[in-house]
């Protein structure tokens, strides 16, 4: 029988944030066009640091892939993914064993064909162009000082939500136990940690 999670409740108050990153069937259900490797083994983890945060007057926030359905963040329009969390398709879904708060925001990224790795913004994946998403202002507006980041994947968008996060000023934390990488390279969810630990961010279990 696999070991209960039990979140340290202390992270969480009413100046911290949990983002839950890209939980979408896509990445976390076996059957996914882009699924990364025990992506569903992170949901029950996941759920009980949304309990944990609801109960302690936390935000919680989710990040939600959502791509039209010809991007040049895909491969066959000139990118390095496979079709993936398509606006409205079963894929960009999140999974169905996920707890999703009614009152929580969903922050999409992506939907003007950007690459959307991060919570935080997103990239014209011709020109290198950033903008943000509505995350930062979203966090600002309620006080929030610390962002714990949990979900999929590593190496991509956990990573690129943690950097951004830093970069921007918040207090980061990734909760290691809640996330999983692609590992397109071998070794790349290592040294996604790496970077992150480097940039400032906290890693906990």
């Amino acid at each position: 029988m696999a070991e209960r999670h039990v979140p340290d409740q202390r992270r969480y108050d009413s100046r911290v944030a949990l983002v839950v990153v890209d939980l979408q069937n896509d990445f976390a259900d076996p059957t996914g066009s882009l699924y990364v490797r025990g992506g569903e083994s992170v949901v029950s983890v996941i759920n009980a640091e949304i309990e944990a945060a609801r109960a302690a007057g936390a935000l919680v926030v989710y990040t939600q892939d959502w791509h039209p359905a010809s991007t040049p963040h895909f491969a066959r329009d000139g990118g390095i993914w496979p079709v993936h969390c398509v606006q409205g398709t079963w894929g960009a879904g999140f999974h169905p064993d996920l707890v999703l708060l009614p009152e929580a925001p969903v922050v999409r990224k992506g939907s003007g064909g950007e690459d959307g790795y991060s919570g935080f913004s997103v990239r014209d994946p011709r020109s290198g162009e950033a903008g943000p998403t509505e995350l930062a202002d979203l966090l600002r507006a309620r006080g929030v000082e610390r962002v714990v980041v949990v979900g999929l994947a590593t190496d991509y968008c956990v990573k690129e939500t943690g950097l951004d996060g830093v970069r921007l000023g918040f207090a980061v934390t990734v909760r290691t136990s809640a996330i999983r990488a692609v590992d397109l390279q071998p070794g790349d969810g290592e040294r996604a940690l790496e970077a992150l630990a480097e940039a400032g961010a906290e890693l906990a279990a």
